[in-house]
């Protein structure tokens, strides 16, 4: 249950609704970084990466992701962990076959979501709260406008050329979830079944 619980973090479930916040004022570099990031995931219609999962508790986990906009996403953990997430149809699917335990997750209530829409954006009903520029990273922090105390994602990429490495949710409670990605694919086409959750215990008695 822990495992699932920090999946379900590091997708950034949404918690009760809460004031709207305001962004930081940027620079006009900046909001021009800000235009060629948002372009830049909008460039990216699939993407296959390994993935470090590290929970609140330290915990780490492994795996391969797919991602294919809009809408579709594929978490599969190493073995021996009994772990698997599906993104499609609108539903974020997490099964654990340890357990024989299926959640069902409208895809639309998660951070994640703003990164598998047909189209991104990074204003309006999404704000930013912070933005970093460590040496060749770019860091940019995001709440839901309307939510913002559901929690935060933070994106981080490589500035040049840019690149998505990861990204990190603190929740309502300040719990923190990080994917690092490595290895990263883009472009390209994927079975559509990659998408399709199949309950490996359907057949059982």
């Amino acid at each position: 249950m822990r495992v699932i619980f920090a999946i379900l973090m590091s997708l950034g479930l949404a918690g009760p609704a809460s004031a709207q916040v305001h962004g930081p004022v940027l620079t006009d570099a900046q909001e021009a970084v800000l235009v060629q990031v948002g372009n830049y995931l909008n460039s990216i219609r699939t993407l296959k990466a390994r993935f470090l999962q590290t929970a609140p508790d330290g915990k780490t986990e492994q795996g391969t992701a797919w991602l294919e906009r809009p809408g579709h996403m594929r978490f599969a953990y190493d073995p021996p962990s009994p772990l698997l997430l599906v993104a499609g149809h609108g539903t974020v699917i997490f099964h654990d076959a340890k357990l024989g335990q299926t959640t069902n997750i409208p895809l639309d209530q998660t951070p994640l979501g703003l990164l598998l829409r047909e189209k991104i954006s990074l204003t309006g009903d999404v704000t930013l709260t912070d933005f970093q520029r460590p040496p060749g990273q770019i860091q940019l922090t995001l709440v839901r406008t309307a939510s913002p105390a559901d929690g935060s994602l933070t994106l981080y990429l490589e500035a040049s050329p840019l690149a998505l490495t990861g990204w990190t949710v603190i929740d309502a409670q300040g719990q923190q979830t990080t994917i690092r990605l490595t290895d990263i694919k883009t472009g390209g086409s994927f079975d559509p079944s990659l998408f399709t959750f199949v309950d490996p215990d359907a057949d059982k008695p």
